[in-house]
């Protein structure tokens, strides 16, 4: 039977969108920007469809429009994060959801860590794209030479420094997950007593938190080195997140142990994902550009819950 255009359309977004999804996310570090590149490579799919074409194989196809819009886009967005205030984070992503979760097929938790995303900022665009393609989804050299428009041969010139580059560069995470968590759970409960030794206790020595406010709230702007001084500032937090009665939601996010914090009325107004190593935690990345969580649900501005939980003059 021969599907209508509808139907091969919706046939193809059933079963291509989570790993569409998963390229464009990884490409871009954004959930939204991912989301639009894949609703436009599947109206182009649908136009080209309307128009008489002949596609043999879906998924090459739309592999190809979301890996070239995603290309495009980062040529642009280059130019606007040389310019962001403060230190570029990728929007994170909740990866608690099982089959519900909008990464699909992104089985690689790893390729998903905040670490990795923002090492891929490194890579120029095509670079990433060969990549993510050969290395992360399994595309032999031939189908990533017809999308990224080079020969296979210079595609497996640029895979060999990209994965040497990755190779060097690569955070190294614990293996086990339930121990990951565990440690989190404590680390995070030790930041709301306000307990500096615990957190020091928990920190490697030479951890890093990074921050990504974006300038539109309140936020460190270089990243803050040294398990004393980020023990004091977590501790310090946990007095904040007290005084503006905000919860801590522990989740998966992009792969790795953290959480949403909410404000009381339930809105988001950060999120965190931390790294252990050697059965410390490593690297804390907080996200509380307001543009980035939006995706999450309903968002409480940090700034104004900081400001209502300020004590009133005297």
């Amino acid at each position: 039977m021969t599907l209508s255009v509808e139907e091969g359309v919706a046939e193809a977004y059933r079963g291509l969108r989570p790993l569409l999804f998963s390229i464009a996310y990884r490409m871009l570090g954004s959930v939204s920007e991912a989301e639009d590149v894949v609703q436009e490579a599947f109206f182009r799919y649908q136009r080209a469809l309307a128009g008489g074409a002949t596609v043999d194989s879906p998924k090459a196809y739309l592999s190809a429009v979301v890996t070239r819009l995603a290309i495009d886009h980062l040529k642009s967005a280059r130019v606007l994060r040389e310019s962001y205030v403060g230190e570029w984070l990728p929007e994170p992503l909740v990866t608690d959801g099982g089959a519900g979760d909008p990464a699909g097929i992104a089985e690689q938790a790893d390729s998903l860590s905040m670490s990795f995303l923002v090492l891929l900022e490194r890579l120029t665009p095509v670079e990433r794209a060969v990549f993510l393609l050969h290395d992360v989804f399994s595309y032999d050299f031939e189908e990533v030479a017809r999308i990224v428009k080079r020969t296979s041969a210079n595609c497996r010139q640029q895979a060999v420094r990209a994965r040497r580059f990755i190779t060097e560069n690569r955070a190294r995470f614990d293996a086990n997950e339930a121990e990951r968590d565990e440690l989190v759970v404590r680390f995070f409960a030790a930041a709301n007593r306000g307990d500096v030794g615990s957190l020091i206790e928990l920190l490697a020595e030479d951890v890093v938190v990074h921050g990504d406010g974006g300038g539109k709230v309140p936020q460190w702007y270089r990243p803050i080195q040294g398990a004393d001084k980020a023990a004091r500032l977590f501790a310090e937090m946990g007095r904040q997140m007290q005084a503006m009665r905000a919860t801590f939601e522990p989740q998966r996010i992009n792969g790795q142990p953290g959480g949403i914090f909410r404000g009381p009325g339930g809105g988001v107004f950060s999120v965190m994902s931390v790294e252990v190593v050697d059965g410390r935690v490593a690297t804390i990345r907080s996200v509380v550009n307001p543009d980035k969580l939006r995706h999450l649900g309903r968002v409480e501005s940090l700034r104004d819950l900081m400001g209502d939980a300020r004590p009133p003059p005297h």
